[in-house]
């Protein structure tokens, strides 16, 4: 039975075990805290509210070690797999115990308000990045002919210039002023296009109808220059979708990595002010 369940979810998470593990952990965490609500109640203050502080802050002292390890992997520090699994589910049961430690309510104070706002930020992100991570690669892998690595894009779209201005100049007159008309600002440089999260071959389809009217109206020698321009046309619109996509998986850790560390400072700053005043 429990074979069963483990297979099941491997349609829908990475770490079967792990998700367990988390689900269980929530639950206890639930039924402990209605007991502790059941009993008197919840305050940041209290032994019941500190005890759910501590290990909120534990947990997250614990889940930037994952930083540390991702820059020092040389030095062992277990597996990658594992890391990853703990800084997930670890995140999310952050959340949720500084939230117990809030006793579900918002906060008083600058200090505790914007701790309280930054936590959810952070839990929230690292979802959408884990989210992001999965759904991207898919995309690009499923609609696309070609590989593209992030940094060389610029240098991949220079080279595809200089090859069809090379092949324009050499053209039928029509293919030339249809390239410099409608295509040489494509060439420019990569261009982000929303389109792309939504249809990966950007409208490929109907980007190229007026290459098929062109190819009607040309003599047969210069048609596979035509169909040339048209091959490299197609390449930078897949270049502009690697651009598109891989600058949103860049793009979030801007979402999550800065304001883990300003999350980092004000969890010290809150223990300075507990523990001092």
């Amino acid at each position: 039975m429990i074979k069963k369940i483990l297979h099941r979810l491997k349609h829908y998470v990475q770490s079967p075990r792990w998700f367990i593990g988390f689900i269980i952990a929530i639950t206890l965490s639930g039924f402990t805290f209605l007991l502790n609500y059941w009993m008197a109640e919840i305050q940041p203050g209290n032994t019941w509210g500190i005890t759910y502080g501590v290990i909120a802050a534990i947990l997250m002292i614990s889940l930037a070690l994952y930083g540390v390890r991702r820059r020092t992997m040389k030095w062992g520090w277990g597996k990658s797999k594992t890391w990853l699994q703990f800084h997930l589910y670890g995140g999310m049961l952050f959340l949720v115990m500084m939230l117990m430690h809030s006793g579900f309510q918002e906060p008083v104070g600058i200090l505790t308000w914007l701790l309280w706002f930054f936590s959810i930020w952070v839990a929230i992100s690292g979802l959408l990045g884990v989210f992001i991570q999965k759904w991207i690669p898919k995309m690009l892998s499923s609609g696309l002919t070609i590989e593209v690595l992030y940094d060389r894009i610029p240098e991949l779209i220079q080279d595809i210039r200089n090859k069809i201005e090379k092949l324009a100049a050499k053209s039928h007159p029509s293919v030339r002023d249809y390239y410099y008309d409608n295509l040489a600002a494509t060439f420019a440089g990569p261009q982000m296009r929303l389109v792309y999260y939504i249809d990966i071959t950007g409208g490929a389809h109907a980007h190229t109808k007026q290459f098929d009217y062109l190819r009607q109206l040309l003599p047969a020698k210069e048609k596979h220059k035509l169909n040339r321009l048209e091959e490299y046309y197609k390449a930078k619109l897949e270049i502009d979708a690697h651009y598109t996509l891989q600058k949103a998986l860049r793009g979030w850790l801007y979402l999550h990595v800065p304001v883990s560390l300003l999350l980092i400072v004000l969890l010290i700053l809150h223990l300075y002010t507990v523990l001092w005043y």
